[in-house]
C-alpha cells in the first residue's frame, strides 16, 4: 500500500494547501500489484507534483526474478503513459552522475518536479551489492546472515 498511501498523503496536502513533498520507497515487486497502477492514475489525475516515488529496481521479489515471476517491463513507458515524470538512475550512486549519464540519487531528488506531474525515480540496484556471496542471489532477498556471514560481509564492505 506504499504508493496508495503516499498518494493519499500528497492529495491531502494539496487539498489543505500545505507545502511539502511526500516520498514513497517502493520495490520492483510492488510494481506487480493493481493498487500500484490505480494509485499512479489517481496521482496523475490530481496533478500531484508534491509526490515522488522511488522504485528500488533490484530485479528480484521474494520468489524469484521479477521478470520471470510477473514481468513489469516496459516500466519506463508505463510510468510515462500514466502521466508521470520519470528519472532512471543508478541506485548505488549517491553523489555524482555516472559514466552512463545517469543522475545520482541526490541529483535526482534535487531535480524539481514538473508542475502538475508526480515524479517516479527508478533506482537500478543489485541485490547484495559489494558482498561476493550475496550479490545478485535470490536467497538474500529474505535470508538472515549467520554471525560468520555477517562478519565476512562487513569485511568485504571494509566496515
Amino acid at each position: 500500500m506504499g504508493i496508495a498511501a503516499g498518494v493519499g498523503f500528497a492529495l491531502a496536502k494539496k487539498l489543505k494547501g500545505e507545502d511539502g513533498t511526500v516520498y514513497v520507497l517502493e520495490s520492483d515487486g510492488g510494481m506487480q500489484g493493481g493498487i500500484t497502477w490505480e494509485a499512479a492514475l489517481i496521482a496523475a489525475m490530481h496533478k500531484l507534483d508534491n509526490l515522488v516515488v522511488i522504485v528500488d529496481y533490484n530485479k528480484f521479489q521474494a520468489t524469484g526474478r521479477t521478470n520471470e515471476v510477473l514481468n513489469i517491463e516496459p516500466l519506463i513507458q508505463k510510468w510515462i503513459s500514466f502521466g508521470w515524470c520519470y528519472q532512471d538512475i543508478d541506485g548505488h550512486n549517491f553523489v555524482l552522475s555516472d559514466k552512463s549519464g545517469k543522475q545520482s540519487i541526490i541529483e535526482a531528488l534535487e531535480t524539481p518536479n514538473i508542475k502538475d506531474k508526480p515524479q517516479v525515480i527508478v533506482a537500478h540496484t543489485i541485490k547484495g551489492k559489494g558482498v561476493s556471496f550475496m550479490e545478485d542471489k535470490l536467497e538474500w532477498h529474505y535470508k538472515t546472515p549467520s554471525r560468520e556471514e555477517y562478519e565476512l560481509a562487513l569485511k568485504e564492505l571494509n566496515i
